[in-house]
């Protein structure tokens, strides 16, 4: 196995070094799921939820989350995204909240964990909203679905 690109020739952690790379647009798409009771499901369509509108309050948390990745992830590079974009849905069928990112920037490295992350936080953030009315919630399918530029594209 070769060298391994997030460690010192001692053995330490490090951030890689990208500055040899060239800057290219690139993007990473990311999707989740969170699970809950159908009653859920009707307070958060009738915004009756008691903490106010569930949607709109994970869509800014899963958009600074996004913002905010490198401080969270220890050998992310802070980023200056071009574009941050986070889609909530009701699915009845699957009984529960899809929740999809896509996060762009004209850069040396790419957004997938940005993507990620703006998901997980979005996710989290439904449900802090919506705890006090249920507690079985839960977290289904956190994956990238989807990046372009750099050295390879991958679509899941």
């Amino acid at each position: 196995m070769g060298e391994f690109s997030h460690y010192s020739g001692e053995g330490l952690s490090r951030m890689v070094d990208i500055s040899g790379k060239k800057v290219t647009s690139r993007t990473a798409r990311a999707a989740g799921f969170v699970k809950m009771n159908p009653a859920t499901i009707e307070l958060i369509k009738k915004n009756l939820i008691p903490k106010g509108n569930v949607f709109e309050v994970a869509r800014i948390a899963g958009i600074l989350a996004a913002k905010k990745t490198s401080d969270l992830i220890p050998m992310c590079h802070p980023l200056a995204l071009n574009f941050i974009d986070i889609v909530i849905h009701v699915d009845s069928e699957r009984g529960g909240v899809g929740i999809e990112s896509e996060v762009r920037l004209d850069g040396k490295t790419g957004v997938e964990m940005e993507a990620l992350t703006a998901v997980s936080v979005a996710a989290l953030t439904i449900y802090d909203m919506c705890k006090a009315v249920d507690k079985s919630m839960s977290f289904e399918n956190i994956r990238l679905t989807e990046k372009r530029g750099g050295k390879s594209d991958v679509t899941q």
